[in-house]
């Protein structure tokens, strides 16, 4: 295990008191957000494990991908945490069958692997992956990713407005967007994108400000990446994807999100 991850956090102490896993406040013992972690190592999931429950939260563990998306179906984790190379179905796989059901689509996905190359970080963004950790890593970092992504989710509930261009609609008080009156799925993450620009409409943004804005305690994503969310929005909000009607490119500079008139 010593190998996977970094000795120095394995023995690490947490207060017992449990804190609120978005603020690090103290939290309500009614409130512990559920996470599924899907590892077939059994003493990295021990671990994963152990920590998340010291800092507040509830935890189920999966050695495959057999069950987890009934189960998730029935349960509703707040974040998954995947594997990458898991026995049978690779933790890719189960990322696309997530994303394609309905009831789960708009639930963070954290990729926890030993696959580092730039390829493997790029395949999990495109299909549609939040976060990508890779071994050996630090559980006080671990919870800490998982924070911000909970927290990315805590502040779409806390928005009360809805943002209406044409036949496109964006719900920031439930994280929903619709097209023609049909609801399009969105994770997390491409919700984000999709709102900060709409909310600076008009205005360039290159990839840096989108990625300070959007991804700012997430260092796997590069400025590049942003292409590969903007693509993911265009293929779901756009009539002709390669003809963009909102998300414009700015070449050699960055996007901007324009009302159609």
């Amino acid at each position: 295990m010593g190998r996977l991850v970094r000795e120095s956090e394995t023995n690490m102490q947490f207060s017992p008191e449990s804190l609120d896993p978005t603020s690090g406040s103290p939290r309500s013992a009614l409130s512990h957000p559920l996470i599924f972690i899907v590892e077939d190592d059994a003493d990295i999931a021990r671990l994963i494990s152990h920590n998340l429950r010291l800092n507040g939260f509830d935890v189920q563990t999966f050695m495959s991908a057999a069950s987890v998306v009934r189960d998730a179906i029935r349960d509703q984790p707040s974040v998954f945490l995947l594997d990458v190379m898991l026995p049978g179905s690779d933790g890719f796989e189960l990322c696309r069958q997530i994303r394609q059901t309905s009831a789960l689509s708009s639930t963070p996905i954290i990729f926890l692997t030993a696959k580092a190359s730039e390829a493997d970080r790029v395949k999990g963004l495109e299909l549609g992956g939040d976060d990508y950790i890779t071994k050996p890593f630090s559980p006080r970092e671990l919870v800490a990713r998982v924070r911000n992504v909970l927290r990315g989710v805590a502040q779409g509930a806390a928005a009360n407005e809805v943002l209406r261009f044409g036949d496109l609609e964006i719900d920031l008080s439930s994280m929903t967007v619709q097209l023609a009156g049909t609801q399009v799925p969105t994770t997390t993450r491409e919700f984000r994108l999709l709102e900060y620009l709409a909310t600076h409409r008009g205005r360039v943004l290159t990839r840096d400000q989108l990625l300070d804005a959007v991804w700012k305690e997430t260092p796997f994503v590069t400025p590049r990446s942003i292409d590969v969310y903007i693509r993911r929005l265009r293929e779901k909000i756009e009539i002709d994807p390669r003809h963009p009607r909102y998300l414009k490119t700015l070449r050699g500079i960055g996007y901007r999100f324009e009302v159609p008139k």
